[in-house]
């Protein structure tokens, strides 16, 4: 008898586990190699960090360098070396044997925003926005500017009306250092008050002509796409 009673126990014990598998095959669901891949929980958020990602404002690209293999040498093309005759192409010349990528039309209308930026801020005495745009030499020029501008009471309205162009004059690579210089040509109003809001220099109704030369530079194989202006001139 009792053996008996435990082969019925055995039997229910069984019965218990069948329906308890089924259960939880309707609950959890059954892998049959027809799902497809895992997903991974942590993909979506990566990509949307990517896609928010913020840009830097204070990046002024004055050059296209999103794809550094794109182009070959022109030392590796056999392309010939102007000769002395024509410094301004033998620059060129030597700045793209060091950055193949270089584009002089966008270098250009890079140069054209980063003349503007300078020149409004350097107006605002906002030294935190020309830092990263100078070289220490003309940066130490241009703060020192403006601390006598403020140390005497006085404030610079200089407005950029436009740019009437904007040409490379001069290009020469140094080592693997990068060059150029541009001509800019432009209209301005350019007035000086003293505390009191009296004009002592320039002419607030006038708008003036201006030739300004900037040189810019940078390091071809930084990861910085900015070029740093190093020089500056004008025609009086």
């Amino acid at each position: 008898m009792n053996d008996g009673f435990q082969f019925i126990d055995i039997i229910f014990f069984a019965m218990i586990a069948a329906f308890l598998v089924l259960r939880l095959r309707g609950v959890l669901g059954r892998r049959d190699g027809h799902e497809g891949p895992v997903q991974d929980p942590f993909k979506d958020r990566q990509d949307d960090k990517k896609h928010n990602a913020p840009s830097d404002d204070n990046v002024i690209p004055l050059v296209d360098r999103s794809d550094p293999g794109g182009k070959e040498s022109p030392l590796d093309t056999g392309e010939d070396i102007p000769d002395d005759d024509d410094p301004l192409a033998k620059g060129m010349f030597e700045i793209s044997a060091i950055d193949p990528n270089f584009n002089p039309e966008e270098f250009i209308s890079g140069a054209r925003m980063a003349f503007e930026v300078i020149l409004g801020a350097y107006s605002n005495g906002d030294t935190q926005a020309l830092k990263p745009l100078l070289s220490p030499d003309v940066y130490a020029n241009f703060s020192q500017a403006i601390r006598d501008r403020e140390q005497a009471g006085e404030t610079l309205e200089d407005t950029l009306v436009g740019i009437a162009s904007a040409e490379i004059v001069e290009a020469f690579a140094e080592n693997r250092t990068e060059n150029i210089t541009v001509k800019f040509v432009s209209e301005q109003i350019n007035a000086t008050r003293d505390e009191n809001g009296d004009v002592v220099d320039g002419n607030p109704n006038a708008v003036m002509d201006a030739t300004d030369f900037w040189t810019f530079s940078r390091e071809s194989k930084s990861k910085d796409p900015n070029w740093t202006l190093v020089a500056t001139n004008s025609l009086e």
